[in-house]
């Protein structure tokens, strides 16, 4: 193709790159020039125009386009018209879009002249959704450039792209319980299977629940089996911690065989994907229960697709596999977002420290203020919750308040106020809680009086934050003993605004099985308090 300024005299046949206009007429770039045009140019004193022609071997943009997409489009795949060197492929019925990459990068990577651009692999589309367009980037390709890649995009006979449609099936599923636990979570489990099943054009069939126990999920497998249930989904009540754990050992005694376990997705990590004959069977991550996308979500749409889900296929899911949205990340921004926006977050976890008790069984003395090895007692919790990183960190004070700030310096603090100290311990606890900003993660409960909390006992409790996994109230325990603090998340707030007397928030513990995580730790120090004189001397010596 020659391009560039032509006298107008010779351009019959060029396309025109830039418009043109007088006051007799207005030529638009793109337009194929006519005898008729030539004549127009020249009696309008138009000398030369910038313009490309087409050599013996071109192919004009649009019929390039046009034969591209023949050759990139398989089933269920509608090619529209091209037009200015574009022709989009548009999805024929529900399904999921199917291509290699490697295959897409490699025709990208001929030549510059074109480009196809398409959703992400097995992305989920709907009917007459735009799925890829193809688009010829100059006015012409020359023939062999075109050649190439149209040898890709057919690969020996075989499409480039095509749609997997969604096929509707029976799925069944197994949910496993353990002694205690809750018949309304194991509801709330059947439900949001049941949502993501039938969101995908497929039935949530048949449903058994059992204990926990290898031989009763053999025995429900074979049932489900026996129904025609697939694939068979498997959720536990105590997630898969390995390949010989009781889902496994279960799926192998009913006669399958493991393919894969874990995943490098997250949330998604400890999916179990297995076979029984030609039925697949998984185990369900403990994210399969939220609603928000996850790695078992890319498996799931897979399968009911009828594509088959190798140990390789979920291997590869890594790129792009982080998918965790924290609680309180920023929202995207009114009229997009930036990478900032989307990019998953650390959670927002802030810091307690009640510090407004009367100190009554220490007679006299503040034990708060009382200084340990060089510092206020108080010091500890506030400078350890500043360590940890937490933000921002409140500070409960009632009883001689002014001691207590005096006490705390100019530490980076906020203070409220609790008039109502004397009421006991959830007062103070309401107070801290309503004076924390809306759109945190959590906040950890420090207590003033426990020296021996350091930076390490609080960031090991942040690490195991995780609402997406379940992991909402994260207890410090010691050979098997459960103490303090506690990080709690925000969706337990209101309430523990509503608690009442001198209590903590620990009743709420027992309520809400299902989202405590137990974080085994080292030492004694969250069970170490100081309430008597007696041991406040003993904290004394051992400091020193």
């Amino acid at each position: 193709m020659k391009f560039g300024r032509i006298p107008a005299g010779e351009a019959e046949g060029a396309v025109l790159a830039h418009s043109v206009r007088t006051d007799a007429f207005s030529f638009k770039k793109g337009r194929v020039l006519t005898g008729e045009d030539i004549t127009a140019l020249i009696e309008a004193g138009v000398d030369e125009i910038f313009a490309a022609q087409l050599e013996a071997d071109d192919v004009s943009e649009d019929k390039a386009a046009d034969r591209l997409a023949r050759a990139a489009a398989g089933d269920g795949l509608r090619i529209a018209e091209p037009f200015t060197g574009r022709s989009n492929l548009y999805a024929e019925n529900d399904g999921l879009l199917v291509y290699d990459r490697a295959r897409l990068d490699a025709l990208n990577l001929t030549h510059e002249a074109t480009t196809i651009a398409a959703l992400e692999p097995f992305a989920v589309v709907a009917r007459r959704q735009m799925v890829a367009t193809i688009k010829v980037i100059p006015f012409s390709v020359p023939g062999g450039i075109l050649n190439d890649v149209v040898s890709i995009a057919r690969d020996g006979g075989s499409p480039l792209m095509r749609i997997a449609p969604l096929r509707p099936h029976e799925v069944g599923l197994i949910v496993t319980t353990l002694q205690g636990q809750k018949e309304s979570l194991v509801r709330k489990t059947i439900e949001a299977i049941r949502t993501r099943v039938e969101a995908l054009g497929s039935a949530l069939g048949h449903t058994i629940t059992c204990d926990h126990d290898e031989a009763a999920i053999a025995d429900g497998i074979a049932d489900l089996k026996a129904r025609g249930c697939s694939p068979i989904l498997i959720f536990a009540a105590s997630a898969i911690v390995d390949r010989r754990d009781v889902i496994p050992a279960g799926i192998i005694r009913s006669g399958g065989e493991i393919v894969h376990f874990g995943m490098p997705v997250d949330p998604g990590n400890l999916l179990l994907l297995a076979q029984l004959e030609n039925i697949p069977v998984v185990g369900l991550p403990g994210c399969a229960r939220s609603p928000k996308l996850n790695g078992w979500d890319w498996v799931l749409q897979r399968l009911l697709a009828d594509i088959e889900v190798t140990r390789a296929d979920i291997a590869r899911m890594g790129a792009g596999g982080l998918l965790k949205e924290m609680t309180g990340r920023p929202q995207p921004r009114e009229g997009g977002a930036s990478d900032e926006d989307t990019a998953p977050m650390a959670p927002d976890i802030a810091a307690v420290v009640l510090a407004a008790g009367a100190s009554r069984r220490m007679g006299a003395e503040n034990k708060l203020v009382a200084v340990i090895d060089g510092k206020p007692m108080v010091a500890y919790a506030v400078d350890a919750a500043i360590m940890a990183g937490l933000s921002p960190i409140i500070v409960v004070t009632g009883h001689e308040a002014d001691m207590v700030k005096a006490a705390l310096g100019d530490r980076d603090v906020e203070y409220v106020h609790n008039p109502d100290y004397a009421e006991g311990l959830s007062a103070s606890l309401k107070t801290g809680i309503r004076a924390l900003p809306k759109d945190l993660g959590g906040a950890i409960v420090c207590l003033g009086d426990m020296p021996r909390i350091t930076s390490r006992h609080l960031k090991k409790l942040v690490a195991a934050y995780d609402p997406e996994e379940g992991r909402k109230i994260i207890v410090p325990t010691q050979r098997g003993k459960r103490g303090n603090p506690i990080l709690w998340s925000s969706e337990f707030f209101a309430e523990m605004l509503a608690l009442a007397g001198d209590v903590g928030a620990k009743h709420l513990i027992g309520e809400h099985g299902e989202a405590v995580c137990e974080v085994a730790l080292d030492d004694e120090a969250i069970f170490t308090d100081i309430d008597t004189p007696g041991e406040l001397e003993t904290a004394r010596r051992a400091a020193s």
